[in-house]
Order: C-alpha cells, then structure tokens, then sequence
C-alpha cells in the first residue's frame, strides 16, 4: 500500500514557488513533515511474540544522557547521536516519562486533544527529548542481533552507533530492529529522539495523562544463528472429551522452520506444525488457571512456554470457555504510577493483580491499549480473563462529528492495520486473552473493519470486541458502555430495540452482551452495582462486565507546608483539560482500596451465603463456572457487644459448580440466640475463607460472607420526666441549656454546642456533578440543588413552648421553618426534646410546604437529618451498626453489621477531590470521644458522619489540603439519605434510591460523659 506524502492527507504544505525564484528556507521542514507521516514505523522488524527465550540478552534500562528542546525546529543537530561531548545533557533513568522527573509538565486530556486538529499535523510546540547511552556488547550478541523497545510514548527515531536504524509508531506497542551489521564489540552508543506528538497521537487520544518517554524497556537480544523468531501456540480443549489438542507454529523469517516441542508433564515430544490430541488434560480457566510449563527447541535456542488449553466458543447467544457460560467480574486497567508516570514496576503490577485476585476480580480489559508483555503472564498464572486492546482512541475528532476521523480515512489503513499485527502477534500465546478488542472510542469506518478482518484470519480463536459501532457489523460481542440497568435487562433478554437493518439486527441478537465500561468509580461510589450483577446472574445472554476503572490516574505532588498529595487535570497549568475526571477508580493512584473495591468485591462474591434468622443452618450457592469448593473451609463467628462469644468451623462436602446446598451450624449457636436477652444485640457471621495458601492470597483470607443479626429491641423513649428550667437568657431541660431567645442548643451535658439544624443538603459528590444519562433535567444534581437553594436554607421561629407530659415533666418543642431566598417552598421543622433518667431525647418532625418544584422539575433532596456541630474536636468514634467502612443507600453492600471504633482521621475517606463521604449507615448507638467529655448517641437505625469541618469548607475545597480542621465536630444524624449513583459518567441514582420531598419524624437519644458510655 502506497504512503501518503503529508501535503497529500491533510491542508496544503506552503508551497515553493518557481525553483529560479525561491528557496526553502525551512531547515527543519523534512523533520517536522518526518513527525506528520500517516506511515507506520519504519525500519522496524516484523511483529512477533514476546517470548522467554535461553539466547543472551543485555538490558539497557538505567541512567541515559536526556536532553529537552521545545520542538523539532530548535531541537540542536549537534551530532549528539555519536555520544561524545553531550551539550546541555543530565542524567534521566531509563524506562521513564520524562515529565515525571522535572522536564516539562504532565497535561490531561479526556476526550479533547491539546492540540489544533489538523490531522496528520502537530504543533510546533512539541517537546522533543533526545535520549543518548553507551552500553559494552560482548561476542554472545555476535553475529546477529536486535534491539527491542517496548514502549515509546509518541514517536521515537532511533540510532545506534551514529547508524539511523529507523522510527517508531504506536506507543504501547514493541518495536525491534536488527543490528547485525551495526553493533560492534565494546563500546556502543544508543541514541533515541523522541516527540511527544507526531500524527500517531490522532490515534492514541486515551483518556489519561499526555505523558512522553521511552516509558518501557529497552533490551539488546541476541539472534542464533538457527534461532526461532516466532512461536504460535495453539492449545485447545474439548469439553465433549476432555482432551486438549496442541499445534506450535515455530517460523524464522516468516518461514516454517523445524523444532521440537516438548511438554515433559504430559510426556510430549512433537515437532513444531504437528498436531497432537492430549487426553485427560486439566483445562484452563481464570479459576482454575492450570498451566504446563514447554520448550520450543532448535540447535541454536530454546524458547520457554506456558500452555493453557482451553476453546472459546459463541453459543445460543451465551459466551462460553471449555464448554460453559462464564461471566466476567471485571475492571478497565490503565497503567499508572503516581510517582513514574506511565512507568509501573513489576513489582507494583503484580501486587496489583493479587490485590485484584483478593476481591474477587476475575477479569480485566487493558484500556485502551496493550499492557506492558509482562502483565500477561502473570494474568496466565494468577487466572485473569484478559480482553487486549489494541492501542488505538481517536475520541477528539467526536466534537467534529467524527470529521477525518481516521478510522474511516483510507490514508491511515496501513498505520492501523500494523498496530493491530503488533497488538495480536505480541500476546497470542497467552490463554488469558480471550478476545481482541478493536480499540476504544474511534467511531466507525473501514480500517475498523480491516483490522478486524486480518484478526480473524490470523488467529480465528478468539472473538473480536469493538464498543464504538453498536450495530457490530464487524465483532462477535455486542458491547455498550454505561447501558443502564434498565437498557441491560432489556437486552438480556433479547428484546432491546432492533436496528433499522434487519440482517444486522437479527446478528447482533445472536451476540453475547459486554458492558465493557459500567459503574463509574470516581469520587463516592459507585452505586446500582448490584442491581446489575443480578441481571447478570439471571440473564445468561449477559456476559458482565469491567467496571471503570481500576485505578485513579493520581500525580503526588508537595503540599505547601509539609506532607503529599495527589494533583489532577489543570494542576499543571495545562491550557485545556478535564479535571478530577482522571482520578476514578476503585483504588487510588498508590492501589490503597477506596470503599467501592470493597464493596465490588462483595458483589461479585463467587460464593453466595445466606445465614437462616434461626441460626441453625446457612445456604451456600457456588456461583463459580468450573471449580468445586474444596479451596474453601467455612468459618462462623458470633459476636455480642463487640466480644467474640463462638467460633469455629464447618465441615462440608465440595459443591460443584453453580448449585447450591444446606449446610448445618453446630447446635450452639442456635442455642446461644435462643438464649440471648431482649437488650442485647448479637450477630452471626459465616465465612468462606481460603483453606491453603495460593498465589495470590495466603490461607484463611475471607472470599464471602453472610450475616444474620439478632438486634436488641428498639431504643425506648426517653420519659419526659424532667421540667423546663426558664432563666433569663437561657433554658435548661435536663443535661442540655438552651438559648431562650433562638430555643437552639447551646450546651449537652456541658459540651458546647454551636448549631443542631435539620439538613437536606451535602457536599456535591462527583456522581452529583455529572449528568445522568437517563436524566429529563439537564442539569447536574448539584446545580438542581444550588438553584433550588438547598444549601442555603434559613431558619425562621414559630414559637418555643413547654407542653406537660404524662410522665410528670415536660417537653420542649421548638418550632420553625425553614426556606431559601427567592423560593415559595420550604419545610415546618419541630424539634421536640424531653429528658429524664440521664438521657436527653430529640424527636424531629419534618413536613414539606409549597410545591417542591424549580425549573420546572421536582426538587429531589440529599438527606433528611441533623447537623450537631460541637465547639469540641472528636477524637475516635465507636459504635454498633454497619461498618468499618462507608455505606449509602444504593452502596455499602461490603459493610457487615459489627461493633467498631476508629479515630478521626480513619473515618474520612481521602477522596482527591473532596466531597460527600464517610457516612456509616444501620448505626444503632455510638460514643464520641471528643476534647469535652463523650457523647452518647443512639436512635432507630441511622446514618453517622463525623468530621471536623464544615459541609461550606468540604464543598469549596478542591484538594485534600485545603481541608483543615477547625477545632470544631460536624455529627451529621441522617434519618434518610439518597444513594449516589455514578451519573459522574453513565446512569444517575436508581428511583428505590431517590429521595424526594416528604414528610418525616425521627428520634434521637443523646447520653453526655458521666453515664454507661458502652456501644
């Protein structure tokens, strides 16, 4: 295919006049044109595997010489390639992103590029960072050799030894040329320029941090003489017969070569290109990950293998390895390092899959692009299932219309169809990749279907996947982003909406379903996780799908005055950018679990356990596709008042995949509930627990788990024995003083008190600054909440009385409403306290007044609670009801109901934009430890948020750091709250979830320092 000349894709080039009366004056024109080539890398050798190969290699990661220019037309031609005297070089390590070390600054884009679009074209603004370094080759390179880069981020030109061997294209894919003629013994020099943008950054636009450098490893590799340079391993299964059929292509020089191949597990000796029927072979599954260790041998190398059998099949509109429906628990992995930058250790990688593996994590999509070659075999060994996308995102010509989008421009054919050789030939050896993705949000076109064409010829096992085009012309899956639960029922089913094309409509209905994003974990969430994984389960067309995303894209940066911090989009001072939006994950940038981790891993439990109310027995569904449960041991614990009172363990037979069983508890435990008192709580845990060590978690770490509790009875009230107390300025009732003017709080049990209101508002989450997708208001939650003035609701006082009481005492009602400027509507608001027998009691009622509407839609409030602010700082918090970590309504599913106790700083949740966090939902009582005395709180099950500082100053800030405690305790008392969705990016707050205008009544008890402080 012919390479088109830049003046020839896009907008003229200035042309020259008549040769006798003009000359270019542009000494850099050849270079700048080199960067806007539509062309693949040139001088490159073929696409092939990564593979372990017993031929000598030489890493060349470490200190290099690095030099930054601004642009390719001021970047010096000094002769540095030759080494020598470097002008103006220091020293930079090798893998890096050379922002990440003080040259430039990184810049984050979603969907927009940074640049003009003007494809294939780049600005002159360009950094361009030359990379120079001397290594010693010894005679084992000799005579053949060949130096690989696998990743350079965006375009590199490469020299050795003064010698232009050629440049690089595709960022995250391997590139390697030959050095035969060119290395020399000793003494060699390396040099590699490289542009942060050339026209291949049309085609990487990926929703992450602009970031350039020779980003992964560079190696010298030497090349035998009767070498193997390409290995194609073909290990299939066959349910019916439970055997594995195994084929090994072995080629040099694209050509057949012979070789012997060997599997001493299985006692196999074959040659390469044979095929061999394996009976009695364990397949492979992300469950059971069995792999067998072979050789590819030649008279000059040997190649070290891992084989997996297993077979991919479409069946009934169902998904299936080794014969059955699986379905995929997933995450979108990018790879981020908040220190490094695109440079992620190996270490951290595979801390990171175990972490995975830990919450039951059974599948990842490498958006959007191929990991770095190591990931994959330890996706093999540690039983991940492994969609591989192809590095390839043209999302910034979508506010164009898709206008020149290359994937629909012939000109750029050849440039996608290498990046998808180079993505396919790199990892096809690996059982973990069960499909191949096209690439990520790059609209339609022909090369799309090009690329999918040469896929399937090229390795026919494995399915195609591509999101972008929803009538799927050129897939095997149908795959949508952020379909929402309602949508993904729907098309569960198999009865969503048709397409306007019959034929494609009724091939597309024949298609397994991928929600190949779903769930935006960013800030606060997400919610409605599990209403999706129940249609998962019901539904067998559904495949599941791959939450977005795994890891938030922080940079740590100083904070002025001491510490670290994570910064995002527009902390560098990048012109355009998208904010907080990189930082969404269900782990923060140093892989610390935000409570969505937990949460999903609850969720997604292989193992479903339900513990019978009369603590006898407990049932056990295995939701697992292939392995029985005899990993597994099963744990109880029974707990009261924080104390462990009976444990042990249960013996159980293994159960076979997806069915169910009873199993029995010792006669102990349901004797001990029969025994319990009526004021006294007790909970029951039952555990599936690992029984031995594997490679991703040792023995006993907990997989699943159910709860029954036993609650004591619900909180008497408080008699109202106590009189009001009428002084000048004050009133008192029991432990608490009032102020008689206002009838607001200023005292409970001598801790001061500075404001107790009703609230209905809460600091915007980032799920309430986006848009739900399925929305009729256009405006975030949080604009429909500043416009109806939520957060700046008014108090007016309706009177303050005394009423007698049955109980010989009275009671103090303080009423009020309470409106925002501007608007009709408002809430009647009573406070009505009474005291007796030490405990000081608040019962509030709530009652909506005017139309609740604004702009035309209903007003929907965020909570239905109490702001208690007390002119103390509260030190630890303890208490009974759901924890340790954060629930609300549509989240929490991995909280267990249990006696906790944490400080201050541990209840918080250090999301990097601050907002709306930390509340503990199903609270029964609590003790607040505070510089004043404690503070006992109780009530019918609430909500508890402590911090110390105010919703204005969590609203306002925009980092961690601008949050500074106050001296003060902000206690939120929720009697309902709303869920938070994910409309950050996809569906808003399901309607069990929302919370609209209503009337309400909730009580309280308070018990200051000098009474039973026990939770």
């Amino acid at each position: 295919m012919s390479v088109h000349s830049p003046a020839a894709t896009s907008g003229p080039l200035p042309a020259p006049g008549p040769a006798d009366s003009s000359r270019r004056l542009d000494v850099r024109a050849e270079a700048a044109a080199e960067l806007a080539s539509l062309a693949p890398g040139q001088g490159n050798l073929p696409a092939r595997a990564y593979l372990a190969s017993d031929a000598a290699r030489l890493s060349l990661n470490g200190e290099w010489q690095f030099r930054l220019s601004s642009g390719i037309r001021t970047a010096p031609d000094d002769g540095w390639q030759h080494g020598g005297q470097l002008s103006g070089f220091s020293g930079l390590p090798v893998p890096s992103s050379w922002n990440m070390h003080g040259h430039g600054s990184p810049a984050y884009t979603n969907v927009q590029f940074p640049f003009a679009v003007e494809p294939p074209f780049v600005p002159d603004a360009n950094p361009i960072g030359d990379h120079v370094v001397t290594f010693e080759a010894g005679p084992e390179f000799f005579p053949h050799a060949l130096l690989r880069f696998d990743g350079i981020d965006s375009a590199g030109t490469v020299w050795l030894n003064g010698v232009e061997l050629g440049t690089t294209r595709g960022s995250r894919l391997a590139h390697e040329f030959d050095v035969s003629d060119i290395l020399v013994q000793g003494t060699n020099t390396l040099a590699v320029r490289v542009a942060q943008f050339s026209a291949a950054s049309y085609v990487e636009d990926q929703d992450m941090w602009w970031l350039p450098g020779i980003f992964r490893d560079v190696t010298l590799q030497a090349r035998p003489v009767d070498g193997i340079d390409d290995v194609f391993v073909h290990a299939g299964y066959v349910p019916a017969t439970g055997e594995g059929t195994l084929r090994i292509e072995v080629t040099r020089a694209g050509q057949a070569i012979d070789a012997v191949v060997r599997v001493p597990e299985l006692g196999l000796e074959l040659p390469a290109g044979a095929e061999q029927r394996v009976p009695g072979v364990e397949p492979w599954s992300a469950e059971l990950p069995r792999l067998y260790d072979a050789t590819v041998s030649t008279p000059g190398e040997t190649v070290s293998l891992q084989l997996g059998f297993r077979s991919i099949t479409i069946e009934d509109a169902q998904f299936k390895v080794n014969g059955r429906r699986i379905l995929l628990r997933g995450v979108n992995r990018h790879e981020h390092h908040p220190r490094l930058g695109r440079v992620v250790p190996h270490d951290v990688v595979e801390a990171e899959l175990r972490l995975m593996k830990q919450h039951n994590i059974n599948a990842i999509r490498t958006s959007h692009y191929p990991p770095h070659p190591e990931f994959l075999a330890l996706a093999d060994r540690l039983g991940f299932y492994v969609v591989l996308e192809c590095d390839l995102e043209t999302h910034g010509f979508y506010s164009a219309g898709w206008a020149q989008n290359p994937s629909d421009d012939p000109q750029w054919e050849e440039a996608l169809l290498d990046r998808m050789r180079r993505t396919v030939e790199r990892d096809k050896n690996h059982p973990s990749v069960i499909m191949w993705s096209l690439g990520n949000e790059a609209g339609t076109g022909r090369n799309l279907a090009a690329m999918s064409r040469w896929t399937k010829d090229r390795d026919p096992s494995r399915p195609i996947h591509y999101e972008g085009d929803w009538s799927s012309p050129d897939v095997d899956v149908y795959s949508r982003m952020y379909a929402s639960q309602a949508e993904t029922a729907l098309i569960g089913q198999g009865i969503e909406p048709p397409l306007e094309d019959a034929e494609l409509d009724a091939r597309r209905r024949a298609m397994p379903f991928v929600l190949c994003e779903y769930v935006h974990a960013m800030g606060n969430g997400p919610g409605g996780m599990s209403e999706y994984q129940e249609l998962f389960q019901k539904y067998p067309r559904l495949m599941g799908g791959f939450v977005w995303e795994w890891l938030e894209h922080g940079i740590t940066v100083p904070t002025p005055g001491g510490g670290e911090h994570f910064a995002y989009g527009g902390d560098f001072g990048e012109e355009i950018h998208d904010g907080n939006f990189v930082t969404d994950g269900l782990v923060d940038a140093n892989r610390k679990p935000r409570p969505g981790l937990l949460d999903f891993k609850k969720v997604i439990e292989p193992l479903q356990i339900r513990v019978d109310g009369t603590w006898a027995n407990f049932a056990v569904r295995n939701g697992q596709d292939f392995a029985d449960t005899s990993a597994f041991r099963f744990r109880y614990k029974v707990e009261a008042d924080g104390v462990t009172r009976l444990e042990g363990t249960v013996d159980a037979a293994p159960l076979a995949p997806q069915s169910e069983a009873v199993l029995e508890l010792p006669a102990e435990v349901a004797d001990y509930k029969r025994s319990l008192p009526g004021d006294q709580s007790a909970v029951l845990t039952v555990s599936a627990v690992l029984a031995a060590d594997t490679a991703w978690a040792g023995e006993g770490h907990e997989v699943a788990w159910g709860q029954a509790t036993h609650f004591a009875s619900p909180t008497a009230d408080v008699p109202a024995a106590d009189k009001v107390e009428v002084g000048d300025k004050e009133l008192r009732l029991g432990s608490a003083v009032f102020d008689r003017i206002t009838g607001k709080p200023t005292s409970i049990g001598g801790l001061p008190v500075e404001k107790l209101d009703l609230v209905l508002w809460w600091a915007p989450t980032d799920n309430d600054l986006g848009r739900e997708w399925d929305g009729s208001d256009p405006r975030p939650l949080a604009v429909q909440w500043k416009d109806a003035g939520l957060d700046r609701l008014h108090i007016r006082l309706l009177g303050i009385s005394a009423e007698s009481s049955p109980d010989g005492g009275e009671q103090l009602r303080v009423a009020t409403r309470m409106g925002a400027a501007d608007k009709q509507f408002g809430v009647l608001v009573d406070y009505i306290w009474t005291s007796g027998s030490g405990s000081l009691a608040l019962r509030t009622q709530v009652k909506p007044v005017g139309d609740w509407t604004n702009a035309g839609f209903e007003v929907e409030w965020a909570r239905i609670g109490l702001e208690l602010v007390l002119g103390v700082e509260t030190a630890r918090v303890a208490w009974f009801g759901q924890g340790p970590h954060q629930s609300y309504p549509d989240t929490g599913q991995g909280a267990r109901t249990g006696w906790y106790e944490l400080s201050l700083a541990d209840l918080d949740v250090d999301y990097v934009r601050p907002q709306e966090s930390g509340a503990r939902s199903g609270v029964w009582s609590a003790v607040l430890e505070t510089a004043g005395g404690s503070l006992h709180v109780s009530g019918e099950p609430f909500a508890l948020t402590v911090r110390p500082y105010s919703m204005a100053a969590l609203a306002a800030a925009t980092h961690r750091p601008d949050l500074v405690p106050d001296g003060r305790s902000y206690i939120y008392l929720d009697h309902a709250r709303r869920g938070v969705g994910t409309a950050a990016c996809g569906p808003g707050v399901l309607e069990p979830y929302r919370l609209k205008p209503r009337e309400a009544e909730f009580q309280m008890v308070f018990r200051p320092q000098g009474t039973d402080g026990q939770v």
